[in-house]
């Protein structure tokens, strides 16, 4: 329940579709009886409407460096029972990777393979994708158009990390973070662990600070539906019921395919019983769409519906509520590739595999919340020279797919916790 809801207001996603009707409406209605380049339409939206649309993209993009960094190594740094548990903690981290790509890829596959973008007219397009051109000034676009594998793998690792930070080169300074948080699972000293709490308080300011950000999303919407809407017209709904058909078809595929092999091949159980066994936590999910809220009933139907030991099933569905978000991972390569073909961007193979490994990298780093992926997906735009005001595309039917993909997540670590449990009874604590 949100805040909102204890105090009797309005739950902020209801206010975020409000402001997703309102733009929408308003933009449909200037692009029917009026016409996108009259002169006072020309100015509210360079002046009023564009703006403060790119206040909100602006906060997301000052915050979202900061907020990658601490959750990646607090992430990665809460295995640190990978030492206490031995194989255990390393079979979970391969497991985490190996279905993050997975899902990464049916997501990347459906979308080159449907194109849910494509049909916009282009020289609308352009004069968006000029608009966003000035708004992600100052931002870099890091994606070359070809890349060799070596020099790709070589400029992963930063010479400077804080060079890299300031020229916003998100994959270095997560490559970075990464190899901190493992640092922090070798190193267990006193000092060490009043870091590891340092940083977990900059990712609590950093999380309050986008809750902060996040309540202006309504206001953002409608102004960034607008735009849209005012320029693109009916095009924009059936582009934006295509990319709604094809996250969520990703997102079945992943759910009724990919896990029931893992659970039969790999965890040797029946896939029709383990769904039975955990409802209660996917219903949970997809009500909440939050992993951490979910957390308690997932490790409950772990120990008595699953029966996994209990050690083995705390550790892996605490770490997994952050560092295994692979619905989100998905989500967030769906909706930057979306977006390119909305734009007419046509990215490269080289620029695909920056953002599935952004997306694998920013499934660890996600915070499992609501709307905790909107961060990562407004840089990942920048990366790839998409327009970041694109992202009021899919903002007003964030709530539902949120909803979808943090049921993945929930049903992705319930699966990993069997998989890993698999051959570890060992490990169950005397009563």
């Amino acid at each position: 329940m949100t805040e909102a809801t204890k105090k009797g207001g309005i739950p902020l996603h209801v206010l975020m579709l409000l402001g997703f009707a309102v733009g929408l409406g308003a933009g449909l209605w200037v692009n029917m009886n009026i016409g996108g380049e009259e002169p006072w339409v020309v100015w509210l939206t360079s002046n009023i409407t564009g703006p403060l649309g790119q206040i909100f993209l602006r906060l997301l993009f000052m915050l979202v460096l900061p907020l990658l960094f601490s959750a990646l190594v607090v992430g990665v740094a809460e295995m640190g029972d990978l030492r206490a548990l031995g194989r255990v903690g390393w079979k979970t981290l391969l497991m985490t990777v190996v279905i993050s790509t997975i899902a990464v890829l049916i997501g990347l596959g459906m979308v080159n393979a449907l194109r849910p973008g494509d049909g916009v007219d282009p020289v609308l397009a352009q004069q968006l994708l000029a608009q966003g051109a000035d708004g992600a000034a100052g931002i870099v676009e890091n994606a070359p158009e070809s890349v060799q594998l070596g020099q790709f793998f070589l400029d992963l690792i930063p010479q400077n990390v804080f060079a890299a930070a300031s020229a916003n080169l998100v994959l270095p300074v997560m490559v970075f973070a990464l190899l901190f948080g493992i640092g922090l699972v070798l190193v267990r000293t006193p000092a060490t662990d009043q870091l590891q709490l340092t940083i977990a308080g900059i990712f609590e300011v950093m999380m309050k600070l986008i809750n902060l950000v996040i309540k202006l999303a309504p206001i953002a919407i409608a102004c960034l539906m607008f735009n849209l809407a005012a320029l693109f017209g009916w095009d924009l709904l059936v582009r934006l019921a295509a990319f709604v058909g094809v996250a969520v078809g990703a997102m079945a595929i992943h759910m009724f395919v990919v896990y029931p092999i893992c659970i039969w091949l790999l965890a040797g159980r029946n896939p029709l019983k383990f769904f039975s066994a955990v409802r209660e936590p996917i219903v949970v999910a997809f009500s909440t769409a939050s992993s951490n809220a979910t957390l308690p009933v997932s490790m409950r139907a772990a120990e008595t519906e699953l029966n996994l030991p209990r050690r083995i099933a705390r550790f892996v569905l605490t770490v997994g509520a952050t560092a295994n978000q692979n619905g989100t991972a998905l989500f967030e390569g769906v909706t930057v590739l979306f977006l390119a073909q909305f734009f007419g961007i046509d990215l490269s193979l080289s620029q695909q595999v920056i953002v599935m490994l952004v997306c694998i990298l920013g499934g660890i780093g996600t915070a499992g919340v609501p709307a905790g992926s909107l961060p990562v997906i407004a840089m990942i735009l920048v990366m790839v020279g998409i327009p970041p005001e694109g992202i009021g595309l899919i903002l007003g039917v964030d709530r539902f797919l949120d909803m979808c993909r943090t049921t993945l997540n929930v049903t992705g670590d319930l699966v990993v916790a069997t998989v890993v449990s698999r051959g570890e009874k060992d490990l169950e604590p005397a009563a």
